[in-house]
């Protein structure tokens, strides 16, 4: 498994703000909320996906 230090070890805060300016320039300020909602709308049904796998999975071995 890969490890997230891995990825951000190689952005620094310099780049992070970059990219946040960038983000704020292309969709604006009135859109980030909505788009924050929808990934994280997205990440929930991921989890609960992933979630009823794991049940499919337990049961499974029962």
């Amino acid at each position: 498994m890969i490890q997230a230090s891995v990825f951000f070890g190689a952005i620094g805060p310099q780049q992070i703000i970059l990219i946040l300016v960038i983000v704020l320039l292309l969709f604006g300020g009135r859109k980030i909320p909505e788009l924050m909602r929808g990934l994280g709308s997205g990440i929930k049904e991921f989890k609960n996906a992933t979630k009823e796998e794991e049940e499919k999975e337990t049961k499974k071995e029962d």
